[in-house]
């Protein structure tokens, strides 16, 4: 590889983890070429020759031609000589997570005049931002694109002075005397007064045989991030679901020759206005009632899909070049503490004002035990997280101001 005066990123538009990489070269004003793979096949085959087959943005080229790929702020920084600092002082409250309920409880507690800090671990808006049109969002008559929306619910957190670290993986919560410490895997603390968890969900895995082999090679969670890799080709995306639905119309109005949803269940869940949309695509097909039971696996690549007719028993081979699986969420709560309380499958137990079983840590969005993983839905509880925030603080402080009292009147 010859050398290049500046850092070259390859992603796209719709990549959340692009648009943090190139926010982060943009506010310590280093030069770089952006080069975006959608309807660039060229730049297609240069990343997967990068990533040893696998397709994975942004991939970023330095100009002594070493790479990184989907890196963090932390990895850009130490790549670039940047010194990232974040302020010890202590936080109002530290919010973990950039999605539609980190954002709207850092809108309310920073007008409230909170001092309030948003940790993400990628770009934020979570997985709305990957989303391709909001259709259900009160306010907005003709929809808006997931990647839009999240962009004006960051500049309203901006607006109101909310402090913003990315590409801070977080790995424990723990309390110090009167205050919460916030930990990551860059081995940074944040001290805060009060934290509200908003890590939101992610896609789960089929858990079937050769699927961890082709993940990033042929296997996919984000029809956003990874649909460029499949313009005039063929889709298999498996789950029946709303997500289901509504990735598939994306990859194949945008990209794909053809796209083939599979359900486990005999009837699909996905909404009836989404039925509809698939059943106009000339390019989309449906089956029901058939199980995804092993991906094979050839060099490296997808040989073939077995998948059973549960209702005959056959067994039959289907062939595809790109597969999308959307079969339900998992909590993103691994890195909480024993402390917290969660339910058998991961989401965080709290009371009705959403404080979890420590103290002074509150919960919010998709993440919460009985959430309804919708996108209004967790921007109120954003809201009502903030709201019982300052109640906290407020009680907090006149338990302090009483005790500061006492020990003055003895």
């Amino acid at each position: 590889m010859t050398e290049h005066d500046k850092i070259i990123v390859y992603g796209a538009m719709w990549c959340s983890d692009c648009r943090q990489t190139k926010q982060f070269l943009m506010e310590h004003h280093i030069p770089y070429e952006w080069i975006d793979i959608t309807d660039n096949d060229e730049a297609i085959a240069f990343v997967e020759k990068i990533n040893n087959g696998f397709r994975t943005i942004p991939t970023v080229i330095f100009p002594d031609g070493t790479t990184l790929t989907e890196p963090t702020n932390h990895e850009m920084a130490e790549k670039t000589q940047i010194q990232v600092s974040t302020s010890t002082d202590l936080y109002d409250t530290v919010i973990i997570g950039g999605g539609p309920a980190g954002l709207t409880a850092a809108i309310y507690t920073a007008r409230e005049g909170l001092r309030t800090l948003i940790l993400d671990e990628s770009g934020l808006g979570g997985q709305v931002a990957i989303t391709q049109t909001l259709d259900n969002f009160p306010g907005f008559p003709e929809g808006i694109p997931g990647q839009v929306f999240a962009d004006r619910l960051e500049e309203q957190a901006r607006r109101f002075q909310v402090e913003i670290v990315q590409g801070e993986q977080i790995t424990d919560i723990f309390p110090a005397e009167n205050h919460l410490i916030v930990s990551s895997v860059n081995q940074r603390q944040f001290l805060a007064k009060s934290v509200i968890i908003a890590t939101g969900t992610h896609y789960k895995k089929l858990g079937v045989p050769g699927e961890w082999d082709l993940i990033g090679v042929q296997v996919h969670f984000c029809a956003t991030c990874d649909g460029a890799f499949y313009k005039d080709k063929d889709i298999l995306v498996i789950g029946g679901g709303n997500s289901g639905f509504e990735e598939g119309l994306f990859l194949a109005q945008r990209f794909a020759k053809s796209v083939h949803i599979v359900e486990f269940l005999p009837e699909v869940r996905a909404s009836k206005i989404l039925q509809e949309q698939v059943a106009q695509q000339a390019n989309m097909r449906v089956t029901t009632n058939h199980a995804v039971k092993e991906f094979l696996v050839d060099q490296g690549h997808l040989a073939g899909i077995l998948v059973e007719d549960r209702a005959s028993g056959e067994v039959k081979t289907w062939q595809t070049d790109g597969i999308f699986v959307f079969v339900g969420l998992k909590p993103n709560s691994d890195f909480l503490p024993e402390e917290i309380d969660r339910d058998e499958w991961g989401f965080v137990l709290a009371d009705e004002n959403l404080q979890t079983s420590m103290k002074g840590v509150f919960v919010a969005g998709d993440l919460h035990h009985g959430s309804t993983k919708q996108a209004v839905a967790a921007a109120g509880e954003g809201s009502s997280a903030a709201l019982a925030v300052r109640q906290y603080l407020q009680q907090q402080a006149t338990m302090t101001r009483e005790t500061n009292l006492l020990e003055i009147a003895t």
